[in-house]
């Protein structure tokens, strides 16, 4: 709002900075202050909205949806910064886009009314439209259009289930008390598919999965992040919110369908990174086959798995939110995102080859960083549920090592070839604190996973509880 009266350009940037910013830190006391001891909302806020049909402004947080109100709002200031130099016209309208699509993603985790969550849902559409449709590439309009459609014939689906569910629950939208409604077994097969496309679009899962790279590619580097850092969390988030515990016998029914189609997933993904020769196209590859893990996690339905899945959502949008903010300030000092325009990158920019070697490491899960621990609990888990499901995994888990390693060393190593690359600078100030901020969370986690996973851990218990009750 205060941006609709600011003209500089400069000072919108430094606006949207200090909000942004302000965001994180206000995340910070939900952390401080938060009780790891329950499973119960805290924090919780309680407004009457529309009366006649049971609708309530109500949002709070569990040990579950904390981890991604954080997340939002550490990718939040990062974005802006990404945007620094690379957004030059309608800055203005771009800065009020991403702030909008924070408010709509914090909306996303806090709510716990289901009506609230699904014009959240809804409305982050339009922000993420206007993303990708004005300040992307070339092809901008065939790929905003495509991810406009996938997402909007999910939420119809999703919409349908909300309202079945209204009903049969007599007729309230409170999401606590929906996960206590008793829904028959045939109800419940019918949502949870309902459901399962909605947010199987939004993940995505095999084969819902052809809008990603093209919104990828075409996306800004902010609309890169976002898309994976926070986007992709919120289908995931929805089987945990909805479909586990309001839907528990067809949770366990179809638990081998969805965890067969995250293997597909996870494999398939991978192969098809392994054959891009396009930076961009890599990595948005790359996070299908990671989230394919997300999922193979969240329905192998123990406590290993659940943790682990929730935990690699966390990482993912850390990992590949780097990986992504490193493609964008390579592209805007070379103009090329082609794997084999690069060569030497260590040579010209130590720093920035220093630190795509980290987030590298991290993507493949290499022990000591944030993705082994957890890739390693979804995998424990996997092995517990179905050991063949668990040996298709760790062959994606060794297809990711293979296309990452091998991009690096096309980028960063070898000899310094091609004009582009030596025109290429190293990092500044600016650039560098994203970066570091990012790095701190892969080591983090990769050492000492303990307080992230003592966060979510009761949290999680109870939503198995729920699931196998």
């Amino acid at each position: 709002f205060v941006l609709l009266f600011v003209r500089d350009a400069a000072l919108v940037r430094w606006v949207a900075l200090v909000v942004t910013v302000i965001d994180f830190l206000l995340t910070v006391p939900l952390f401080a202050g938060f009780d790891t001891t329950t499973y119960e909302m805290q924090f919780r806020e309680t407004y009457a909205w529309i009366p006649a049909f049971g609708i309530n402004y109500a949002v709070g947080v569990d040990g579950i949806s904390v981890l991604f109100v954080f997340l939002t709002t550490l990718l939040g200031w990062i974005c802006v910064l990404a945007s620094w130099k690379s957004i030059e016209h309608k800055v203005k309208e771009f800065m009020i886009a991403l702030l909008v699509m924070q408010v709509t993603m914090l909306g996303v985790f806090c709510a716990l009314d289901l009506f609230l969550f699904y014009i959240f849902w809804e409305t982050m559409l339009i922000p993420m439209y206007l993303i990708i449709g004005v300040w992307g590439g070339n092809n901008r309009i065939y790929a905003a259009f495509k991810f406009f459609l996938y997402t909007l014939a999910g939420s119809v689906l999703f919409l349908v289930g909300i309202i079945v569910l209204y009903f049969q629950a007599g007729e309230t939208f409170d999401i606590l008390a929906l996960m206590e409604g008793n829904y028959s077994p045939t109800v419940q097969i019918w949502v949870f598919l309902a459901f399962f496309v909605a947010f199987a679009v939004k993940v995505p899962m095999f084969p819902f999965h052809t809008w990603l790279p093209d919104a990828h590619v075409e996306a800004p580097t902010a609309g890169s992040i976002i898309l994976a850092g926070v986007l992709l969390k919120m289908g995931a988030y929805g089987f945990l919110r909805f479909s586990l515990p309001m839907l528990p016998y067809a949770s366990q029914t179809l638990s081998m369908f969805v965890a067969v189609v995250s293997v597909i997933a996870i494999v398939y993904g991978g192969y098809l990174a392994l054959a891009q020769d396009d930076l961009k196209r890599l990595v948005a590859y790359s996070s299908i086959s990671h989230m394919g893990f997300v999922t193979l996690g969240l329905f192998v339905l123990n406590i290993h798995g659940l943790e682990g899945g929730i935990l690699q959502m966390f990482n993912h949008g850390i990992t590949t939110g780097a990986l992504f903010l490193f493609v964008g300030l390579i592209y805007e000092r070379t103009h090329s995102r082609l794997i084999a325009d690069y060569g030497g990158l260590t040579k010209v920019a130590p720093v920035f080859a220093t630190f795509l070697c980290i987030f590298v490491l991290s993507s493949m899960a290499l022990p000591g960083t944030n993705s082994f621990i957890g890739e390693l609990l979804v995998l424990v888990g996997a092995f517990g549920y179905d050991k063949p499901i668990a040996v298709l995994a760790v062959v994606g888990a060794m297809l990711s090592a293979a296309y990452l390693l091998g991009m690096y060393r096309k980028v960063a190593l070898g000899a310094v070839e091609n004009p582009l690359v030596q025109e290429a600078w190293d990092m500044d100030a600016r650039e560098i604190s994203s970066f570091v901020v990012l790095a701190v969370f892969v080591i983090w986690v990769g050492l000492s996973p303990k307080p992230f996973i003592d966060i979510m851990h009761v949290s999680a218990e109870h939503l198995l509880e729920q699931v196998l009750s």
